[in-house]
């Protein structure tokens, strides 16, 4: 079941539920808007020949307020808020459509599960032939929640949590690897 705006307030007042910075504007109907933060990673495309799902990835660390992704580039971001889920709740996070219809594809695997805390680290895409500008601060995507039937058996106590800054890809680090 998704959760209501009036639901997510009341989760956030009792504690269960935690985004921290927040401010009443972000919270919608179904969902709570999150804002761009400071952090970004680009892969550093002069240090690998091919990126691979068995080795670490090179990235190139970047701090600031504004931010320009060329056309048809991928960089990772991070939230400026802090999430902590309960053991009972997960969260998608989407795109805000206003920034879709600019150009911007913004994913992060889609899925937050149940138990996670930290910052939500942004996969971002310019599919557009120009450049866009992003500043710091600005709602860039959207969290939805949903309640589970019960609590999770196993929560999520995975390698991203309680990421503070935006992460690159620890798929090597895989149990599956072979």
């Amino acid at each position: 079941m998704i959760v209501s705006d009036g639901t997510l307030k009341k989760l956030l007042k009792s504690g269960d539920l935690i985004i921290e910075p927040l401010e009443d504007y972000q919270i919608q109907p179904a969902s709570i808007d999150l804002r761009l933060g400071e952090h970004f990673l680009k892969v550093d495309e002069n240090s690998v020949e091919a990126i691979t799902l068995d080795l670490g990835i090179e990235y190139t660390r970047m701090t600031r307020d504004e931010i320009v992704i060329p056309p048809q580039s991928f960089m990772l971001a991070v939230t400026k808020e802090y999430i902590k889920l309960p053991d009972y709740m997960t969260a998608f996070v989407e795109g805000r459509s206003s920034i879709g219809r600019i150009g911007l594809f913004i994913q992060n695997a889609g899925w937050v599960d149940p138990g996670f805390e930290g910052t939500i680290t942004l996969e971002l895409y310019n599919a557009n032939r120009l450049p866009i500008k992003l500043i710091s601060g600005r709602r860039i995507c959207q969290a939805v929640f949903a309640l589970m039937d019960k609590k999770a058996q196993i929560p999520y106590r995975g390698k991203y949590q309680y990421q503070k800054n935006v992460q690159g890809s620890r798929v090597y680090e895989d149990k599956d690897k072979k």
